[in-house]
């Protein structure tokens, strides 16, 4: 059990190692907003959709796919339960306090830091099934979440919430598995090399909101320690629960636990941000759950590995 906590724990070590380069850069001033939001351009438009691909670059099969349609329908419960939750617990909140708050239950990072987490725990096999997952978040996030943020419901949204990278990278990528496709090895070759980016810049993106953070904020009230339990211990518990109980295959069960299990996501700040709201708050609890995380996470998947050994 020990070993499965060391394991999972040394793999968070390297990506906060990122983390604090980030920091680094960012009090040397060598980082900055400008260069944040490129580099997030980046990651969102190019290294994000490239690593999804790369991951459905593989000889189909059934046993997979069906595992696929598992990782689906588990995500998509998830994310729903997930809303449930933080709108009968924030539902009431002040509007600006409370949209933050359910935001931060719902949404994890699950593009920035589960796919490097799942890449080096569980291989292209673990970025398989993190792929629907993600496919999944991004569909909520640019539904129900930038309704939440903004406050408005319009048509146009919705068109969002199924035209985005995440999910035109993981349409991609499954046409290519489930047809055996195989690119040209020039093409391959360049997707690996750009889907390979997707470790260190969504660190160094963390760590430079890490550096401008107030963490007061997140531990300001007995609402924010309720949002950061949930996102970083309640949910992701229950989801490995719920997911062992059903018998699902150890590796998808795992790679949904890691996508759970990641901090506040950091799309709340950038939504925040946007739309006036209390984007103090936002930092700080992104903030605050990536460092809790550190010790969170380790916990939460070593038992997960553990319980699946």
């Amino acid at each position: 059990m020990i070993s499965s906590f060391l394991n999972v724990g040394s793999q968070v070590v390297v990506l906060f190692i990122l983390i604090g380069v980030g920091v680094v850069l960012t009090k040397l001033k060598i980082l900055s907003q400008s260069g944040v939001s490129s580099i997030t351009n980046l990651i969102l438009y190019v290294v994000s959709p490239c690593l999804i691909i790369n991951a459905f670059l593989r000889e189909y099969d059934s046993a997979m796919m069906k595992s696929l349609l598992t990782a689906l329908i588990a995500s998509i419960g998830i994310m729903t339960l997930s809303v449930v939750i933080a709108k009968l617990l924030f539902g009431k909140v002040d509007e600006n306090r409370g949209v933050i708050l359910k935001f931060a239950v719902v949404f994890s990072n699950c593009g920035f830091m589960s796919i490097p987490l799942q890449q080096a725990l569980l291989g292209d096999e673990g970025v398989f099934y993190g792929a629907v997952f993600l496919a999944v978040f991004n569909f909520f996030m640019w539904s129900y979440g930038l309704i939440t943020m903004s406050g408005e419901k319009k048509p146009k949204m919705m068109i969002k919430a199924l035209v985005n990278p995440g999910i035109i990278g993981t349409i991609i990528g499954v046409v290519l598995f489930a047809f055996s496709i195989r690119p040209p090895q020039v093409v391959t070759s360049a997707v690996d090399y750009l889907a390979s980016m997707n470790t260190a810049l969504p660190m160094i993106v963390i760590g430079y909101y890490l550096a401008t953070s107030n963490l007061k904020r997140a531990f300001s009230s007995v609402l924010s320690y309720i949002a950061m339990a949930l996102r970083l211990v309640v949910i992701p518990l229950l989801t490995m629960i719920v997911l062992f109980l059903l018998k699902v295959d150890k590796v998808l069960l795992c790679a949904i636990v890691i996508s759970v299990s990641s901090p506040v996501a950091t799309f709340t700040t950038m939504f925040s941000a946007k739309y006036g709201r209390d984007t103090e708050l936002s930092v700080g609890i992104v903030a605050a759950t990536a460092l809790l995380s550190m010790i969170t996470i380790p916990l939460v998947v070593g038992l997960t590995q553990y319980i699946t050994m």
